[in-house]
């Protein structure tokens, strides 16, 4: 019975979306295009994530918001576990408004959401051509320079397991280029709700901790493999704590 609530509960948030993202989305990209305002795009987005999030049943508890400072700049890495993970943008985007991410280029074919996110400044990655994922990098570069804030994971993709995969290195070279702190952020009980594999969602508790900003002042392209140990190191232990 459990399993079977879910799953409406489930259906019941997918088709939320899809209606919020089909009425919300024309409008609010036809007000970029004439404005060039991309606020809203943030205002509308977390809206519709809160809400599909309380039909899913996902309750969030977050420790550490004082480690979030929308006026600063910053790279939030995440581990990933789970398609949930994108609820971190619900917790951040209240101190962080504007929060941004890299995203795989498949998605930018979705309709109204694939122009929803590049009306709002999100970056695709090409991951099959090094070339445009360097180009990708320098974009996001330019846009934490201009005051933006970005959130990755550096794993690439979803973990089968509680152990972290091997970082790419994509997101410290974003935070030395443009001389801005890395913030980890660990996610625990994503997997639970909804793991790799499984297509809907399960009722539960996701705790969402984030940890003290780690500086970049100073450091050079080649401090990028020690950056990302430093922060693997961190995010084990919020893991764990």
């Amino acid at each position: 019975m459990r399993r079977l609530l879910a799953r409406v509960r489930s259906v019941s948030a997918f088709l939320f979306l899809c209606a919020w993202v089909a009425l919300a989305g024309p409008p609010s990209l036809l007000v970029t295009v004439l404005t060039g305002w991309a606020r809203h795009l943030f205002v509308l987005g977390r809206f519709g994530a809160k809400t599909a999030r309380q039909i899913f049943g996902i309750r969030i508890v977050t420790e550490g918001l004082e480690h979030v400072d929308g006026r600063r700049p910053s790279v939030y890495v995440i581990n990933h576990r789970s398609n949930v993970d994108v609820l971190v943008f619900e917790v951040l985007l209240p101190r962080c408004p504007g929060l941004r991410a890299l995203y795989k280029a498949e998605l930018g074919k979705l309709p109204i959401l694939g122009r929803v996110m590049r009306a709002a400044g999100f970056v695709p990655v090409f991951r099959e051509h090094r070339e445009r994922a360097i180009e990708a990098v320098d974009v996001a570069v330019e846009a934490l320079r201009s005051g933006s804030s970005f959130l990755l994971a550096p794993e690439g993709t979803r973990s089968r397991t509680n152990d972290m995969l091997p970082f790419k290195k994509g997101a410290f070279v974003m935070a030395i280029k443009a001389q801005v702190p890395v913030v980890p952020v660990a996610i625990l009980g994503a997997s639970d709700a909804m793991p790799r594999g499984q297509w809907y969602v399960t009722p539960t508790r996701v705790r969402v901790r984030i940890g003290e900003p780690i500086p970049t002042d100073g450091l050079g392209f080649d401090d990028r493999d020690r950056l990302a140990a430093l922060v693997r190191e961190r995010l084990e232990r919020l893991l764990l704590g």
